[in-house]
This record gives structure tokens, sequence and C-alpha cells, in this order.
């Protein structure tokens, strides 16, 4: 699955959520809304690689880190629909302009 099939899946999936929050809260979530709720995914994504590396104790092991990954790749992908960043030509550029900042870097480092 490419990158505009994620974004399209995960736009699908929003939608659904949507259309649930609509009927059981009558309101759908705000860019706000979906912000904190990655901010919430990122703390469980940070108890799960604690406890992969034995840091801490949390059930669920490897299937609970890939599903909270899954799920901050789904927020990720949803923010920037949300504010309406092309995020494949933005992580393009970014990524060319961090290869070239660390490149120079390595090519300044002595002995290299």
């Amino acid at each position: 699955m490419d990158i505009s099939e994620l974004h399209a899946r995960a736009i699908a999936i929003h939608d659904l959520y949507d259309a649930l929050n609509l009927a059981e809260r009558g309101r759908t979530w705000t860019r706000e809304d979906f912000m904190l709720g990655f901010v919430g995914d990122v703390g469980d994504l940070a108890k799960l690689v604690m406890a992969a590396e034995g840091t801490r104790s949390m059930p669920g092991g490897r299937a609970a880190l890939e599903h909270e990954l899954a799920d901050c790749l789904w927020s990720v992908l949803i923010l920037a629909h949300r504010y309406e960043v092309d995020l494949e030509s933005v992580f393009t550029k970014t990524m060319g302009e961090l290869e070239e900042t660390i490149s120079a870097r390595l090519d300044n480092q002595p002995g290299l």
C-alpha cells in the first residue's frame, strides 16, 4: 500500500468516526480533538516501547505495539488531511533537506 492508498483508507475510517461521533455525541471531532487523541496514542506507544525494552510491564506485547504504531500513523495522516498538508511532498522535501544537512555534517567529521 503506498501513501495515497494509506491516506484514502485513513480518511474512510475518519469518515466512519465522524458518523459515529455525530450519532452518539451530536458532534464530530475537531482538529484539536484529533491532536489530543494522537498525544494519547503516543503516550500509549511510549509505554509499549518501554515494555518491549523490559523497563515496564504492559499487556499486549508485540501486537499492542503494532496496533499503537498503526494508530499513530492514522493520526498523522488525519492531521495532515485536516490541515490540508500534502504529506507525501512535504515528507519528500523534508527528508531531502535532512539528508543534505546530515551528509554535510558527516563530511566535516575528521576521520570519516
